[in-house]
């Protein structure tokens, strides 16, 4: 297990392209004010030493250095002890709507992410719970079994998208059958299920799947994203929207949430349907609902102890710089060996 502490300084890792552009202009121009000065055999004669491998393997030092260097900054830290727990909590499964109708505006920034942003805020506020994550749209695929690694839960929460799942359309009780497996303890009284979707179900029947899960000890608490108006689906390339979804007849196609759906299903699985526009509201209530059902203990393993290993990269990032002072750009015999530029 290993954690990434500042992972910001990421960022920096664009200096070394910008580095390897200016590089490789600073030797264009060399080149071409070279040619103007003399000819290649003159030059050849001038500057019999000067090879440009050389020049090459000092930037890719330096480059190396560079990232080297940035990793230290990050800090990454690796688990070295781990121990067994024991936790008291509820088995919380999130199934989220990955559909097509989820890229919908009527939402900021749109369905998904705020359904992303819902679920990371309810983890973050999670004590010692245990979760699951479902991602489904025509069909259901299993993302995270049930974990108390909220880190590995965010992780896998951050890459779901609608591309994930080649068939699409919406198919709710597909989630909740899959659902069910996920509970694997018999003894664990309170299992919940969240389901974060617009409500477009078509498939139907969800009512009568919502009260058999029920009968299983399963309560279903759905939570709606979207807007009753409804909004246009759109199709987007590089960030920039292209156009939006048509129907057969050419027709813009315009989603809705379908709340009615949604209620109907917490309703037949003695649960509550919750309206996700505001991200407090969700997480306060779904914090309250959770506090209140009785706990089951269970033991968990957990890395307990983790210790900084930047010192690895800022030793590598330091040999590398020492390393570059002490390559000359002129040619040396072991150069002249390789000629893997034809420079003799």
């Amino acid at each position: 297990m290993y954690l990434l502490e500042e992972k910001i300084y990421f960022w920096l890792l664009l200096v070394i392209p910008l580095l390897i552009l200016v590089f490789v202009g600073v030797l264009v121009w060399k080149k071409a004010t070279q040619k103007k000065f003399a000819d290649a055999p003159l030059l050849k004669k001038l500057s019999p030493d000067q090879s440009v491998f050389k020049s090459i393997l000092k930037i890719m030092v330096i480059s190396l250095a560079f990232a080297c260097l940035i990793m230290a900054l990050v800090n990454p830290k690796v688990g070295t002890k781990l121990e067994t727990v024991k936790r008291e909590g509820v088995d919380v499964v999130f199934a989220i709507d990955v559909s097509k109708s989820m890229l919908a505006e009527d939402i900021a920034p749109n369905r998904l992410e705020k359904s992303k942003q819902l679920v990371t805020q309810i983890i973050n506020n999670l004590a010692s719970d245990r979760i699951g994550i479902i991602a489904y749209a025509a069909s259901a695929f299993p993302q995270l079994p049930i974990t108390t690694d909220y880190a590995s839960g965010k992780m896998f929460l951050q890459s779901m998208n609608t591309d994930m799942l080649s068939s699409q359309g919406t198919a709710i009780h597909e989630a909740i059958e899959l659902a069910k497996t996920y509970y694997n303890d018999e003894e664990q009284t309170n299992r919940v299920l969240f389901i974060i979707s617009d409500g477009e179900d078509h498939e139907g029947n969800v009512g009568t799947i919502a009260e058999e899960a029920s009968k299983e000890g399963i309560r279903i608490f759905t939570i709606g994203v979207g807007s009753e108006k409804g909004a246009p689906i759109p199709i987007k390339r590089n960030g920039i929207v292209q156009s939006y979804k048509k129907n057969s007849q050419g027709g813009t196609v315009v989603t809705k949430l379908n709340k009615a759906t949604l209620q109907e299903i917490a309703n037949e699985a003695n649960g509550v349907y919750i309206d996700g526009k505001n991200t407090k509201s969700v997480v306060d209530e779904v914090t309250t609902v959770l506090q209140g059902m009785n706990k089951k203990e269970f033991e968990a393993k957990q890395f307990a102890d983790f210790k900084d290993r930047f010192q690895w990269f800022l030793v590598a990032g330091l040999l590398l710089l020492l390393l570059d002072v002490f390559l000359l750009e002129r040619k040396t015999s072991w150069v002249k060996k390789l000629n893997l530029f034809n420079e003799e």
